[in-house]
């Protein structure tokens, strides 16, 4: 399943390079979440990290209502280039990550399932298509970030998916923030209720989890 030659362990390079992305991806968010000023600034600097919680692995804060918020400030085509650089590199991660975790002995399993089989059957019906849908709509996309790798689908293919579909849904975010300058205030409302919505379902797992316990 891999190239080192010992089926179900990734080489040490493979391993050397999962520990520096995952130790870059701690480094983000603990300077996103610690430091106020750097919450706060306008920095483009700021729109380029901020990617990375917003869309690495399964999404930590929702990455809308900071795309409207620099709209403001910014050309909608500079807005959309910064988030869309910061995007396909966090992507690129992603798909690095998942298949560093997919190339382990202990997902053999996972891919002979009869169910990873089907989902895998389906998406290669039409997976650039499913990526461009999925990509643009606010549907979920980390399912997809992990589906790729799961059926070896081709990286740059994958990277030029995801070009093609968040660029425009980045641009016409910041032209609208451009247009109408929404107020922080309901820019702050629109975060809240984005991380309610994107941490909902998690939420009623574990109280359920609770309540069978």
């Amino acid at each position: 399943m891999n190239s080192s030659g010992n089926p179900g362990s990734p080489s040490k390079i493979k391993t050397l390079i999962f520990i520096l992305e995952l130790a870059l991806i701690i480094t983000l968010l603990i300077l996103w979440f610690s430091i106020d000023s750097f919450r706060s600034s306008k920095n483009l600097w700021v729109l380029f990290f901020y990617s990375f919680p917003a869309e690495f692995l399964i999404a930590i804060v929702p990455h809308e209502p900071m795309i409207l918020y620099f709209g403001k400030f910014y050309s909608p085509f500079t807005v959309g280039f910064v988030t869309i650089a910061s995007t396909l590199l966090t992507e690129a991660l992603n798909y690095s990550t998942f298949k560093y975790v997919a190339d382990l002995k202990a997902f053999d399993k996972v891919h002979r399932s009869k169910f990873m089989k089907k989902l895998i059957s389906y998406f290669n019906k039409a997976p650039f298509t499913a990526l461009l849908i999925a990509a643009f709509t606010p549907v979920p996309f980390y399912p997809f970030r992990f589906m790729v790798v799961m059926a070896r689908y081709p990286i740059w293919k994958y990277l030029l998916a995801t070009f093609l579909a968040r660029t425009p849904r980045f641009f016409i975010l910041a032209y609208i923030g451009h247009s109408i300058k929404i107020p922080d205030v309901w820019l702050v409302l629109l975060f809240v209720a984005l991380v309610v919505i994107l941490y909902a379902p998690l939420l009623k797992t574990l109280k359920k989890r609770r309540k069978s316990q």
